[in-house]
Formats: C-alpha cells, sequence, structure tokens
C-alpha cells in the first residue's frame, strides 16, 4: 500500500471542549454561540481545494462528487448533530465519512456502564437517521479509552474505535496494551469484526512525543512536524492525523475564568492554524486521503 493520510476532525464546538469545562457547564451549552457551523464549511472547503499530484488517489465511491479531492472522517458529536443535521448531511453528500464522537462529550471515566452504553447507541442511532447510512466509527473524547469500553463500542455495533492516544504524559487520555493483538498496518484487530485504528504519534524506543495533531500541531513549527510525519510515513505507511473546527476559529469567544494552562492549551496559535492545516495538506498532496473506513477496506479487513 502507498503512503496514506489520514485526516480526521472531531466535529465539536469551542464551549465544549474539556480545557474550559469547569467554566462552562453542560446546563448552559444552549445559551453559548454556535461557532461549528461556518468552521467545518472552512475545513470542507479547504480539503475541496486541494487536489493531490497523484491521480490515482482512492476516494469513498459511494459519496464522492468530486474523485481527486481529499476524503476525511469527521467524528460527529450527537449534541450538534440534533440542532445541525443539515451540516452531518452535508459532510456526508461531500463524500466525507461520518462517525460517532459520543452525544454529549461526556468522559466515560464520569459514566457509569449503562450511561455510556446509552451515549454511544443514540449518537449512532442519530447519525444514521440523519444521513441514511452507516456510522461505523467512533472516537472517545479527550481520547479517554479502555478495554472494557471497546467491548462496549463494539456490543453497539461499531466496526472500529479511534480513540488511543498513546502519548502517556497527558493524563487525561486513556490506557490500551495493543501490543497483545495483530496489527496490519495501523490497525489493531481487536477481535474478528472490530479495530482500534490509535491517533498516530512518534516513537524512540520507549520514548513516544505525540505528533498526531490538535494542540501538538499548533505548538510544534511546521518543518519539524512535516518531518516527524514523514518519519511516521517511512515506518508505518499510514498517518492519522485529527483536528477540531473550533482551531481555525481565532474570533471565537474567550474563556478568562479557566487555569492559565487549560487557556494557553485551547487558546495557543489559533490564528494561524487554518494556514498551517492549509500549507499541511498542500505539503503530502502526493499521497493519498482517506477515510477510516477506507482505510479498513483497503487492508482487507473489513
Amino acid at each position: 500500500m502507498s503512503h496514506t493520510l489520514i485526516i480526521t476532525v472531531d466535529v465539536e464546538d469551542w464551549f465544549q471542549v474539556e480545557n474550559l469545562r469547569q467554566c462552562i457547564p453542560f446546563s448552559s451549552w444552549s445559551s453559548c454561540e454556535l461557532r461549528v457551523e461556518k468552521n467545518i464549511h472552512r475545513i470542507l472547503d479547504l480539503l475541496d481545494s486541494i487536489n493531490p499530484t497523484n491521480p490515482t488517489n482512492p476516494t469513498n465511491p459511494t459519496n464522492s462528487t468530486n474523485p481527486t479531492n481529499p476524503n476525511a472522517t469527521f467524528f460527529v458529536l450527537g449534541w450538534i448533530a440534533e440542532r445541525l443535521p443539515n451540516l452531518v448531511r452535508e459532510i456526508h453528500s461531500r463524500g466525507h465519512e461520518v462517525a460517532s464522537h459520543g452525544y454529549n462529550h461526556n468522559l466515560a471515566n464520569d459514566l457509569t456502564s449503562d450511561n455510556f452504553e446509552k451515549d454511544i447507541a443514540d449518537s449512532k442511532k442519530l447519525l444514521e437517521d440523519i444521513t441514511g447510512d452507516r456510522v461505523y466509527g467512533y472516537r472517545a473524547p479527550n481520547f479517554f479509552v479502555n478495554h472494557f469500553m471497546l467491548k462496549a463500542i463494539e456490543k453497539s455495533g461499531y466496526i472500529y474505535d479511534s480513540s488511543y492516544n498513546s502519548f502517556a504524559m497527558n493524563q487525561r487520555y486513556g490506557h490500551l496494551d495493543l501490543s497483545q493483538y495483530t496489527i496490519k498496518g495501523i490497525a489493531a484487530r481487536i477481535s474478528k469484526t472490530f479495530y482500534e485504528l490509535p491517533i498516530s504519534n512518534i516513537k524512540l524506543g520507549k520514548l513516544i512525543l505525540p505528533w498526531g495533531g490538535g494542540g501538538y500541531f499548533r505548538l510544534i513549527p511546521f518543518y519539524i512536524f512535516c518531518l516527524g510525519v514523514q518519519l511516521i510515513l517511512k515506518r508505518e505507511t499510514a498517518y492519522l492525523f485529527y483536528t477540531h473546527p473550533w482551531e481555525i476559529d481565532p474570533e471565537q469567544p474567550k474563556v478568562t475564568g479557566a487555569p492559565a494552562l487549560s487557556r494557553f492549551r485551547h487558546y495557543v496559535n489559533l490564528n494561524r492554524t487554518y494556514n498551517k492545516l492549509s500549507k499541511f495538506l498542500e505539503h503530502f498532496k502526493e499521497y493519498r486521503f482517506i477515510t477510516c473506513h477506507h482505510y479498513l477496506e483497503l487492508l482487507n479487513l473489513i
């Protein structure tokens, strides 16, 4: 398989992030300004503007209207989908994969097992009702995942999870031992019909450097970040990147009551992210850009 970039977008708004949670309770969400729609449109248009130099770049064969444009996976929060169903339909109709980010952005360790199963089942059904298509994948808020959750996610009818981030220094992330599973490409076979697609990081012996996107993408100088991605592609042939729509929105409302470190994590370099993302996609346009689901298909795993 040629080198592959899997671009993923966690569809949530500025007031739903973990760094600002203590200042913006769930009860206040309905009164916050929704900015996610215009930011998703900017990302969709940006993806449409990239013309890969590789003419064999594969796309989603059922939905793509322009076979030369990159396809991405959008992990949509149920709370957003409920209020903006037409946005979900547009993501789907423009050739991208719609996957689940849960319903209310609750961390699994804050939920009972029954409530977690309800959260991921309800979000899956909502997205499928909106798009008329099957939802294959799930990503946990804040990358909090463990082996018990994987069993519940599979039980709910998903065929893959993409929640595991191996950077252990972030205490919010969950923990998985993927060494016990068969690995093909970057996919870990959890069972005969269920897989884990982890966030891509750089491995230097036992040292893990966070290289999958998000705040790390905003912090690391562009050409150093690209060199790291090329290192990952050389070793694994596939690279999984993530971003959020609020990361390209420097004009979002500012929350002043959060701790300094949380504010830094959320606001650092927001004014540069859109241009940096555009340069990033252009820099790697010679490689194939595909969805999580299509990647598993290319590996003949589904």
